[in-house]
């Protein structure tokens, strides 16, 4: 029973998975926890109602996994500002990595935006387990180098608000960027430069 039950899943389990989680990445994204169902998803997937329950606990289940997943995709942009790196450069580069996020990923960052919306009720452990102390470590580094002068004097933390608020902005917001952009397809574009030109300015000693 044991051997059974760590048996490694099919090929057709682990499809039917990533296919149920694409759909419930979908409808969260777009209707939020409170408006989504499993009745969606299943229609989402083309799979049947119990067959989602088959590989899920619930609609609970399918989105604690689905932020699981999306909170080391989000962390890993901050974590690889070095430390040893030109720090202008490196400030920068986070922002354009995470300007690129919104253009790949629009649907995971309105799915965040939606959990912390709501109080980040399943999400808060990892908040305070991960994303805090990361963000800890980076806003002493930022200090480190504005007190060596290489940055202008900024608040750290503000900085980082401001760059998150910036760039997720084209993802959370995109119905809104459309229609005061007249469905402009280079608008991200037009932001990587715009935000590389603000962020320097502000940056530079």
């Amino acid at each position: 029973m044991a051997e059974a039950s760590t048996r490694k899943p099919s090929r057709i389990q682990q499809r039917n998975r990533k296919r149920i989680l694409d759909a419930a990445l979908e409808v969260f994204s777009s209707h939020g926890y409170r408006g989504a169902t499993l009745d969606q998803i299943a229609e989402e997937a083309g799979l049947s109602k119990p067959n989602i329950l088959y590989y899920f606990g619930g609609k609970e289940d399918i989105h604690v996994t689905l932020l699981n997943q999306l909170m080391e995709t989000w962390l890993d942009p901050l974590d690889h500002m070095d430390p040893d790196g030109e720090p202008l450069e490196e400030i920068l580069g986070y922002v354009h990595r995470k300007l690129e996020m919104s253009r790949e990923f629009p649907r995971e960052s309105r799915l965040f935006a939606n959990e912390i919306l709501q109080g980040a009720p399943r999400m808060e452990p990892h908040l305070e387990s991960d994303l805090k102390p990361l963000v800890d470590k980076k806003t002493s580094l930022i200090r480190a180098w504005i007190a060596k002068g290489k940055l202008a004097d900024v608040d750290p933390r503000h900085l980082m608000f401001s760059i998150w608020a910036t760039t997720q902005h084209y993802a959370d917001f995109d119905a809104q960027v459309q229609v005061l952009t007249d469905g402009d397809t280079s608008v991200l574009d037009g932001a990587d430069t715009f935000l590389d030109q603000m962020f320097r300015k502000l940056l530079t000693p």
